[in-house]
C-alpha cells in the first residue's frame, strides 16, 4: 500500500477502484467533504501523488486482473465504488480479457468476501436491456467492452450484495449540471452526462434507499437526444455527502 494518510479511526473505510480515471477522480471530488476514509487504487505508481492531491486518504496500486490484488484492494472497506474500465482502443471492439468483465468480476467476487455493505457500478447506456438506447454504429464500435460490462452486471446482481448499477449516456467532462434525467428498464433515456454528475449520483447512492438492488440509466436534462421514457424519482441523499460520516444506522438499513 502507497501513500497513506491518516485520518479518524471513526471513519468507516470506502474504495474507489479505477480512482486513476476521469470519473474515479471526480468520485474522490464528490466523496472528499465527507468524514469517510477513502482508498483509491490505480494501476500505475506515477499517480499516486495525483490520487492523494484529489483526496484519497490512502492509494493502493492494484492489478484487477489478479484476484489478490483485488482481495487486498478490498479489505476493510464497508462501500465498494467501481470505475474500472478499459482504454479507447481495438479491445472495445474485438473484446477479449478486458478488466470491465474480468476486472470488476474479480472485485465483486472480493467485496463478497470482504462481507462489503454495498457495491456501486458504473456501467454504460448500451449495456443489456439498454441497448436499443445506444445507436447502431455505436454498438458496433465498442461490442467488446459492452459484452464485458454485461457480464460484470450480471456477476454484481448474482452475488448476494447490496448493489446499485448506474448505466452513464455518453460521458463529457462538462461542468456539472446536477439535472440527471434518470430511468429503469433499458429502453428508457439516451444522450450524454458529465462525469461529476455520475460521480455525484454513484457517491449517493449507497444513502439511497431508493437506489438499492436497481439499475439506472442516467443521461442529462440538456444531454437528451430522443424523447426519455420509463422515468423514476429517485430520492438520491445528496445531501448526506457533506460531512457524512458512515453510522451503524446506515448499516442497519443496508
Amino acid at each position: 500500500m502507497a501513500g497513506t494518510r491518516s485520518r479518524p479511526s471513526t471513519a468507516d473505510r470506502v474504495l474507489i477502484a479505477g480512482a486513476s480515471g476521469d470519473t474515479g477522480h471526480e468520485l474522490l471530488s464528490a466523496l472528499r467533504p465527507t468524514d469517510l476514509t477513502v482508498r483509491a487504487t490505480t494501476r500505475s505508481y506515477a499517480a499516486v501523488d495525483t490520487l492523494e492531491r484529489l483526496g484519497a486518504d490512502e492509494v493502493v496500486v492494484a492489478d484487477f486482473f489478479e484476484p489478490a490484488d483485488a482481495v487486498a484492494a478490498v479489505e476493510g472497506c464497508d462501500l465498494v465504488y467501481c470505475a474500472l474500465g478499459t482504454p479507447p482502443g481495438l479491445a472495445h471492439m474485438i473484446g477479449g480479457k478486458l478488466v470491465d468483465r474480468t476486472g470488476v468480476i474479480n472485485l465483486v467476487t472480493a467485496a463478497m468476501g470482504a462481507d462489503a455493505s454495498h457495491f456501486v457500478l458504473e456501467s454504460a447506456i448500451g449495456v443489456g436491456s439498454s441497448k436499443a438506447r445506444l445507436s447502431l454504429p455505436a454498438r458496433l464500435m465498442i461490442r467488446g467492452s459492452l459484452r464485458a460490462k454485461q457480464d460484470a452486471e450480471t456477476a454484481l446482481r448474482r452475488s448476494g450484495l447490496n448493489y446499485t448499477i448506474i448505466r452513464p449516456g455518453k460521458l463529457t467532462n462538462a461542468p456539472p449540471s446536477e439535472e440527471p434525467v434518470v430511468g429503469e428498464g433499458g429502453n428508457s433515456v439516451s444522450g450524454s452526462i458529465p462525469r461529476a454528475d455520475v460521480a455525484r449520483l454513484m457517491a449517493a447512492a449507497p444513502f439511497t434507499a431508493d437506489a438499492r438492488n436497481r439499475t439506472f440509466e442516467v443521461v442529462s436534462r440538456d444531454g437528451l437526444t430522443d424523447t426519455p421514457r420509463n422515468l423514476v424519482n429517485v430520492g438520491w441523499e445528496f445531501e448526506r455527502l457533506d460531512g457524512l460520516e458512515w453510522t451503524e444506522q446506515d448499516r442497519l438499513h443496508s
